[in-house]
């Protein structure tokens, strides 16, 4: 049996990352990923034995992705504000590459159950809830659970991205219209989480 080539099966998950994350396609067939990858759909069985198992590793990457951005950024040797920021920063690039992985990460979660979230490490988010806690004390931003901080801090930054088909619509705004709010949140999310 000849060996997989790993840049053929990186490719094939490229492209379906493309499809499903940047092009909202969730419901993208293996025919529509192996055309778009430029391989047939049986070099595209080979590595991926079914739908599934392709999108089980790409569930698989984007976790440990999100978990890579998350150890990252929160256990940064900065003060909490300006690590709070840099957070903001990172993850609304991400999202605005990527509009769609956040809806396809919580249908996969509901769908195929927690066991799927093993790279989600807990050790940097309790670290940084503890320096939220700490913030609190000094007053430069409310008092709360610091889990809701950053219930908060993420709701802020994802939402707006999930739906922003209907906002575009609601506010009778163009993509590019829509893109300039984004552009413009980080500074709103700061201004709403912290008092100074």
């Amino acid at each position: 049996m000849p060996l997989k080539n790993t840049g053929t099966e990186q490719h094939i998950k490229d492209t379906a990352k493309r499809l499903l994350f940047a092009e909202g396609k969730l419901h993208a067939t293996t025919q529509e990923i192996a055309d778009a990858a430029g391989v047939n759909r049986t070099s595209l069985h080979y590595y991926f034995r079914s739908r599934d198992q392709l999108i089980a590793a790409i569930f698989h990457d984007a976790m440990h992705d999100l978990s890579q951005r998350l150890n990252t950024c929160m256990t940064a040797g900065q003060p909490f504000k300006a690590k709070t920021e840099n957070i903001i920063a990172v993850f609304l690039r991400h999202m605005i590459a990527f509009p769609y992985q956040e809806t396809f990460l919580v249908t996969e979660i509901n769908t195929l159950g927690q066991q799927l979230m093993s790279d989600i490490h807990s050790e940097p988010v309790m670290s940084y809830l503890k320096e939220a806690a700490d913030e609190m004390e000094k007053g430069t931003i409310t008092k709360m659970n610091p889990a809701h901080f950053l219930m908060n801090l993420f709701s802020l930054l994802s939402y707006p991205l999930i739906m922003a088909p209907l906002y575009e619509q609601l506010f009778g705004v163009s993509g590019e219209e829509f893109k300039a709010l984004i552009d413009e949140r980080g500074r709103v999310i700061m201004g709403l989480l912290f008092k100074k």
